[in-house]
């Protein structure tokens, strides 16, 4: 299994967008042959478990993210889509699987505080998504616990659709957010949905650090030319 390093987080690149690649947009099929044609590209793998209930698609599970530990040296960022009844456990499935980082949604607010004790307690690093909708400042109570911040851009748990109108001036409130928090470790802000080539440098412009590439990475003509154009914006 391959060992990642405790500073993985500091030493994530601050002069380009970070890669963080989906697999849910992986051929599932070859998994471990795609996983390794992106690896030169990536700088985290991103895994979405959801349970048809918080969101209403269905994806993935432990013995994946432990399939992926076994052929890959990338930090792996599993985000929860789970209802609070059932947070807990899937917190401590995923980071035995193997899991660097582990992002619950602020809209677990009923178990958040529990689930973050969690993390601290097996050394994983935490990570808090946010809905579409749901008021950037829901995340202040918890930020400084955070590794990662990630705001959606489109709605839980359904591919292609567009760019809410309202993605850029919130991901500079989480900015905001963040600054004022003065944390003494870093806190990366993210972007997931609505990843698109004419979004992209919007999503830059409003300051986020990454953003979760599904399609855009993995179904490119030519992944080293348009990796090259993501790294230049």
């Amino acid at each position: 299994m391959p060992v990642i390093s405790n500073s993985w987080i500091d030493n994530l690149p601050r002069d380009r967008l970070i890669a963080e690649f989906s697999v849910w947009s992986a051929d599932l099929v070859r998994l471990a042959d795609d996983l390794s044609r992106v690896d030169r590209y990536a700088d985290i793998l991103h895994i979405d478990v959801a349970d048809g209930h918080f969101s209403p698609a269905m994806l993935f599970f432990p013995d994946l993210v432990a399939g992926v530990r076994k052929v890959s040296s990338r930090p792996i960022h599993v985000h929860l889509m789970v209802a609070d009844s059932i947070l807990l456990s899937q917190i401590a499935q995923f980071a035995d699987a193997g899991a660097d980082i582990i992002s619950i949604h602020v809209e677990n607010e009923s178990v958040a505080e529990s689930a973050l004790d969690l993390l601290d307690h097996l050394g994983v690093a935490a990570g808090m998504v946010l809905k579409v909708d749901t008021p950037v400042e829901q995340v202040r109570p918890y930020i400084r616990r955070l590794r990662f911040v990630t705001l959606l851009g489109t709605a839980i748990g359904v591919k292609g659709q567009g760019l809410d109108d309202k993605a850029g001036d919130r991901l500079l409130q989480a900015r905001q957010l963040i600054e004022e928090a003065a944390a003494e470790r870093r806190i990366i802000l993210a972007a997931d949905g609505g990843i698109r080539e004419h979004t992209v440098p919007l999503l830059r412009q409003s300051r986020a650090e990454t953003v979760v590439l599904g399609s855009l990475a993995f179904n490119a003509p030519s992944l080293e030319e348009r990796m090259t154009w993501l790294r230049e914006l």
